[in-house]
């Protein structure tokens, strides 16, 4: 195998001089600051290099347990939605993946262009005034909108729904805790999954907002306008997180009243890829443009009178504004936000609806399903897009790895996010589902109870 490597670039003569030039006095020095206690005294359990071949063929074996065969039920944020030929075909021509980020803007008009489009194809998707360049993923950009609205009101009071997908809320609460946020959480009714909306009305009190996902992460429609009415009560505003396909069926955020909306954009052109790299959008109206983090290009004309894009806002603190920038965000998530971009280019407002609307309909058909054929039950009565919770009596694991062993990848357990829903799984449809597979699964979950 050979001795270990020694992969720091740095040789220990030009480590000497750059100690010498900053006048430190060792390596030890320069982390000085760091309380001995938090130390690692000890060296890293790392295996012995291996060779290029030898690493290939150990991430083959890896690979190969994977089970890329399964069909997905699983949702929660990442759903399994087809990804048409052509997006990744664009995707991966060099123009693109060599400079997917506008360091050097006003040579960068393809990828200027194509930002601009995603922004348009955003703020057409969902009402709003303005969109920025992208976020990391929904959880970060429900984090940014919550600062935003921080700055804006002067307050540090932060609502957000219980039924808010629980790693969104997790990221809120870490954004917000070194700020000083306030956060509170609202419970949901346990018959309808739907917000208390009595019990938001009165927490929207001195709050800088309320955050709201719609559909709900146990996929129920919510009543956001009444949502919104109560975040407005109090002089606070409102962030929707929605679902960008289900904005081709259910109102768009602004039509209610949102004033910041974030979502994941994955469903846009962009495979599960084991969870990961994810898209986060956000759109704003033209009130809050200056407070959004990120990037926002604009289109301009240049001197010869011709069509151009410019970076408009560019509030990261790499730029000009230091320890004024809005967000340490520090870039966006470019290739992810073009094939969002390809994929809405491809299907169109009426192959979204289509999208939409298959999801849908097969998700209630097998909801409807489920419920008159096995002993599993739909755990709540609000109405849902293509995502819905059942209850059973049996483990949730077990259940997963009895259909996995069929092939089916099952419904996510709710119980560690919500210890009140024992026995409770999400399972998700999207367009691809059959017919068949879906009675398949309901055959199984007939003698699986």
């Amino acid at each position: 195998m050979g001795a270990p490597r020694n992969y720091l670039p740095a040789t220990e003569r030009e480590v000497s001089e750059m100690l010498e030039k900053i006048g430190a006095r060792s390596i030890d020095g320069l982390f000085s600051d760091i309380p001995e206690e938090l130390k690692l005294k000890k060296r890293l359990a790392l295996p012995e290099s291996l060779s290029e071949p030898e690493l290939v063929a150990e991430l083959e074996r890896i690979s190969g347990t994977n089970r890329a065969d399964a069909v997905c039920f699983a949702g929660g944020g990442i759903y399994d939605h087809y990804v048409p030929a052509a997006v990744d075909h664009m995707l991966l021509r060099s123009e693109f993946y060599t400079a997917y980020t506008p360091y050097q803007p006003e040579i960068s008009q393809g990828t200027l262009t194509a930002i601009f489009q995603y922004q348009t194809m955003i703020c057409e998707l969902t009402g709003m005034d303005q969109a920025n360049a992208s976020m990391y993923d929904a959880a970060t950009a429900s984090a940014e909108a919550a600062i935003m609205c921080a700055s804006q009101t002067g307050r540090k009071k932060v609502v957000i729904t219980k039924a808010t997908n629980p790693r969104y809320r997790d990221v809120v609460k870490t954004y917000g805790a070194p700020r000083g946020f306030e956060v509170v959480e609202i419970p949901y009714d346990p018959k309808t999954g739907q917000t208390d909306e009595a019990k938001l009305a009165e927490a929207a009190k001195g709050a800088a907002c309320v955050i709201a996902q719609n559909p709900n992460y146990f996929g129920v429609i919510e009543d956001m306008p009444a949502l919104s009415e109560a975040a407005h009560s109090d002089g606070g505003l409102f962030v929707a997180v929605v679902n960008p396909v289900s904005l081709a069926v259910l109102e768009a955020p602004r039509n209610y009243g949102a004033d910041i909306a974030v979502g994941e954009g994955q469903s846009m052109g962009n495979g599960m890829n084991f969870g990961g790299p994810l898209l986060g959008f956000m759109a704003a109206t033209s009130q809050l443009v200056r407070r959004m983090p990120g990037r926002l290009v604009g289109q301009t004309v240049d001197n010869r009178g011709q069509r151009a894009f410019v970076l408009t806002l560019q509030t990261r603190e790499q730029h000009i504004r230091r320890e004024n920038a809005t967000s340490n965000i520090c870039s966006n998530e470019g290739l992810c936000a073009l094939a969002a971009t390809i994929h809405l280019a491809l299907l169109g407002p009426k192959g979204l609806r289509k999208v939409a609307e298959a999801s849908m309909w097969k998700a209630h058909y097998l909801a409807k399903a489920i419920s008159e054929r096995t002993e599993y039950k739909l755990r709540f009565s609000g109405p849902f897009f293509n995502e819905f919770a059942i209850q059973g009596k049996g483990c949730v694991k077990e259940l997963r790895e009895k259909l996995l062993e069929e092939g089916i990848l099952g419904g996510i357990p709710l119980s560690s996010a919500y210890p009140e829903l024992k026995h409770n799984s999400l399972w998700a449809v999207t367009e691809l589902r059959t017919k068949k597979q879906m009675d398949k699964l309901v055959s199984l979950l007939e003698v699986n109870y």
